[in-house]
């Protein structure tokens, strides 16, 4: 059963950052899930550069301030979370771990806080739904078919999703050359050398002749016998590059709970959203992902923050990688921060365990962080909160 997972360390020292996740992931997976876990679009510079942004800013350190404990509690979407880290959606994360986006979920649970689930999850939004024990919050894409998007935002307020996501980053799929070169590409492509890489994965291997989590869920009929290929192909022909701003007039019009639009850089668009009635942007180019040499989500983040934070939520995602991290982005104006590559590390290393460790890991870097920046409180982060690292160029 999902949950049940043990870790078998053989006296090793078990992962102590997220790095070690990663460390720890990258031996459990075939290489071509691992290109599709971390690869970027083109020569991924935008997806370098989102991890390598966080070191433009130093915390501000305050001594003596008797900080005895530390308020880690923020309200997202009307639900109060013990830590201000979402689970990001991710999609087929189930090629990750079997545990998949279920495992996902009840590891968020654990830590106090809520999985977004992805359109393109291993899991389908009821099996989700029945099988966690709180509300979590669901992903979209503003697909060419409204018939098939109406029916997905009914089938996860019906299966008790109470906020929904809109990812408006993807109109057309980004050039991503290490997952065409391994055989990730749409449709996946699977060679004898491929097959043999992913049975020198024995746990791997297993999971996925026994449990089959290599499907997009949500996109097919609970009786319908399809393939990985073709359920990936279903997602491809939905896509649709002439995707506008009625598009999202009509998903804010159907959906009647709090709306979030994710993939947002531009201060004009986050005002624009929220003059349609969404309630908050998440900061995002989709992990670098997508259109290359756009900025680090860090840096665009104050912009965003300082035109519509005191009229909505603002959320960022991309790059984050420690408790130290979080605390930069929140200064900087995210009320939370979503995380994508850590959750699969953790899964593809540990399945839900491996999440939940994770989350536990991110939630106890940012208390020390806190304790020895003098501050009680995430509301306490500001600007003053921070020092720019590096000197801006004159010219």
């Amino acid at each position: 059963m999902i949950g049940d997972f043990r870790f078998r360390l053989n006296g090793a020292t078990p992962p102590l950052s997220v790095d070690d996740w990663r460390e720890r992931a990258r031996g459990r997976v075939p290489r071509m899930v691992w290109a599709y876990i971390e690869n970027g679009a083109d020569d991924e510079r935008t997806l370098q550069e989102n991890q390598a942004a966080y070191r433009d800013w130093y915390l501000n350190q305050r001594v003596l301030a008797g900080v005895a404990d530390v308020d880690l509690t923020v309200t997202i979407a009307g639900t109060r979370l013990d830590l201000p880290i979402v689970l990001a959606p991710t999609g087929l994360a189930g090629a990750a771990h079997w545990h998949g986006d279920l495992g996902a979920a009840r590891a968020a649970e654990r830590n106090g806080t809520r999985l977004v689930l992805s359109s393109a999850s291993s899991y389908s939004i009821e099996e989700v739904g029945r099988g966690t024990e709180e509300h979590h919050w669901f992903q979209l894409y503003p697909w060419r078919d409204r018939r098939l998007i109406g029916s997905l935002m009914d089938r996860a307020r019906d299966s008790g999703f109470t906020a929904l996501f809109v990812t408006v980053d993807v109109p057309v799929y980004g050039n991503r050359l290490r997952e065409r070169r391994t055989g990730m590409a749409i449709p996946p492509t699977l060679t004898p050398a491929r097959i043999l890489d992913a049975a020198r994965r024995p746990r791997w291997i297993y999971g996925y002749l026994r449990h089959r989590r290599t499907t997009l869920r949500n996109l097919i009929p609970d009786d319908a016998r399809v393939s990985e290929v073709e359920s990936v192909e279903i997602q491809s022909e939905n896509l649709t590059a002439d995707i506008g701003w009625g598009d999202l007039e009509w998903i804010r019009s159907r959906w009647n709970g709090p709306l979030y639009v994710k993939g947002v850089l531009h201060p004009d668009d986050a005002e624009r959203v929220v003059d349609l009635g969404v309630d908050g942007v998440v900061v995002s180019n989709h992990g670098g992902r997508q259109l290359n040499a756009v900025p680090p989500a860090i840096r665009a983040l104050p912009a965003v923050a300082e035109r519509i934070g005191h009229r909505a939520d603002v959320l960022v995602d991309g790059g984050i990688r420690s408790g130290t991290d979080v605390i930069i982005a929140l200064a900087l104006g995210a009320r939370a921060c979503l995380i994508g590559r850590p959750l699969v590390y953790g899964l593809a290393g540990g399945g839900t365990r491996g999440v939940a460790a994770v989350l536990a890991i991110l939630r106890e870097e940012m208390i020390r962080g806190l304790t020895l920046m003098g501050t009680p409180t995430v509301k306490d982060l500001g600007p003053d909160s921070l020092s720019p690292a590096r000197r801006p160029t004159l010219t």
